[in-house]
């Protein structure tokens, strides 16, 4: 059995609408990036990369992991199984839970701040202004989570409504908290003795709580509004908890992870977080507008058809998600390697961010570009993961995906600095993927081959994308900053429009997979 047409043209049009608010989130988040490299110097970016990744990291665990790995296939299978109101009580008891949670982890965060800076900045500790700076940051930007936290939930809910707008839109709300905090905030800042780098964190704190007021209206609509309940009994909660049980193990690996990435570069000298942070953004620029939109999209339904114990479908759903993620993930990974240092140049270098800088964020953003179609397809196999309700499965290939890049990041950055964990990334990435596809095979009809017969129809327009950029680097490395600037923007496109056109050429289905929802809303509004 195949995955039906229509099944696939509302997963297209539902990642379309995820897409299109990612699109506009990471476009602000790269005018965020903008300014921050050119408002603040590199000891203040350093700091803050380091200050906001703490509750960030705590926010993708306990809130958005918790979510994606047990509230959403239990929502889903309870709607399902037990109808809507059984959902809404179900929703109502795990807010209670999670913002429990949540609260006690930012106080706790906020008074454990110190040895938390040590622990994962261990070389700020040589600069003691630098550490002091990153402790005040971090308790600023502690309560942030508590906003994205509750966001996640909300997006749970009307994700498996099939209301993807509210919850794809939203978060650009941060990014322009954290625009207008950096342009309008360091005068007074200064004025009243504070570091005008705390703007940001305040940016941070007004931003998180404006997505969450963004989404309210939507979650009213759909009934799933009232308030928390603190009845922790109710069996469907105790479900989640053991779903989530596998992710708290988890978190501990991803903490080490983590932990030992900032610390190597915390020691590889001023600007190395800096360069490694840019570097990944960039990268999850192109994951972010599809290839997450994709995933959000495409749960809701493997979840639903794992409740139906349809797993062909699922297989079917899984496979076309892939080859979709693989198209987007060769494209991106061969222009962001190809074409770095044009790129960065571009994007950064002005005001506090110079060539030097410009040169370092370049090396490392083509060394974690070349792991962009395998983080792609990581994100689709856990989606599978979750939506049978195996969390232990991910865990257990993340702790060996942990022994991957510690070695390989000590290795390597002995001899290329933070270029050389910025390319640890790309290998526990490779690690991480073959051994999740090779385990769910044992469960799963995978369709390997067409998934690999799709891939050779998309390498060589990838090649030649990846070609022709660095044959354009090399000539634009030559050109004075406006002219290199400019061509870098025209040679991007161009690689952009000559990848696309391979494809098609070569008879790739996912091209048209992916423009056939954009030709139908044209034609819609004709």
């Amino acid at each position: 059995m195949s995955a039906q047409p229509k099944d696939r043209a509302k997963l297209t049009e539902r990642a379309g609408i995820v897409a299109l608010g990612t699109l506009l989130s990471r476009i602000l988040g790269l005018g965020r990036d903008l300014v921050v490299a050119a408002c603040f110097p590199r000891i203040a970016t350093d700091a803050f990369m380091v200050a906001f990744q703490i509750p960030n990291i705590l926010r993708q665990l306990l809130a958005e992991g918790a979510v994606q790995n047990a509230v959403l296939p239990v929502l889903s299978a309870t709607i399902e199984t037990e109808g809507e109101e059984r959902g809404k009580d179900y929703f109502k008891n795990i807010r209670g839970l999670s913002l429990t949670i949540l609260l006690v982890v930012t106080a706790l965060g906020i008074w454990f701040s110190p040895e938390i800076v040590l622990l994962f900045a261990p070389g700020f500790a040589d600069r003691p202004e630098q550490f002091e700076q990153t402790v005040t940051l971090t308790r600023w930007v502690f309560p942030f989570i508590i906003f994205v936290g509750t966001t996640a939930l909300t997006s749970a809910a009307l994700n498996v409504h099939q209301r993807f707008t509210a919850s794809g839109f939203s978060p650009s709300l941060p990014n322009i908290a954290f625009i207008l905090a950096a342009l309008l905030l360091p005068a007074w800042l200064i004025e009243i003795g504070q570091p005008p780098i705390l703007s940001l964190a305040i940016g941070a704190v007004v931003g998180g709580a404006l997505q969450l007021f963004a989404q309210w209206p939507s979650l009213r609509a759909i009934g799933y509004a009232g308030f928390p309940s603190l009845r922790f009994s109710d069996p469907r909660v105790g479900e989640t908890v053991r779903r989530m049980a596998p992710t708290l193990i988890g978190i501990g690996v991803y903490y080490l992870d983590v932990i030992l990435g900032r610390r190597i570069l915390s020691e590889l000298g001023e600007g190395a977080v800096t360069y490694f942070g840019f570097a990944l953004r960039l990268c999850d620029f192109p994951q972010g507008i599809f290839v997450m939109a994709l995933q959000t999209a495409t749960l809701p339904s493997l979840a639903a058809l794992a409740a139906r114990g349809q797993h062909e479908e699922l297989s079917e759903t899984f496979g076309f998600s892939v080859r979709l993620s693989l198209f987007v993930g060769l494209g991106a990974g061969a222009l962001l390697v190809g074409m770095a240092e044009p790129l960065v140049r571009l994007l950064f270098e002005r005001g506090e961010f110079g060539a030097e800088a410009t040169t370092e964020t370049a090396r490392a953003l083509a060394a974690q570009g070349a792991g962009v179609m395998l983080v792609a397809i990581v994100r689709q196999l856990t989606s599978v993961y979750f939506a049978l309700g195996d969390t232990r499965t991910p865990v257990i290939v993340a702790s060996m995906d942990l022994v991957v890049f510690v070695v390989s990041a000590m290795l390597l950055s002995r001899h290329y600095g933070h270029v050389g964990v910025s390319a640890a990334v790309t290998c526990a990435s490779f690690a991480q993927m073959l051994l999740l596809w090779l385990l769910l095979g044992r469960r799963l009809t995978l369709h390997t081959h067409a998934v690999l017969a799709s891939a050779a129809r998309m390498l060589p327009g990838a090649a030649l994308a990846l070609g022709l950029g660095l044959f354009a680097s090399a000539y634009l490395r030559e050109l004075p900053r406006g002219q290199a600037n400019l061509g870098a923007a025209v040679s991007a496109l161009v690689l952009g429009v000559l990848y696309l056109g391979a494809a098609r050429l070569l008879g790739c289905p996912e091209w048209t997979e992916l423009s056939e929802p954009i030709q139908r809303r044209l034609t819609r509004k004709r």
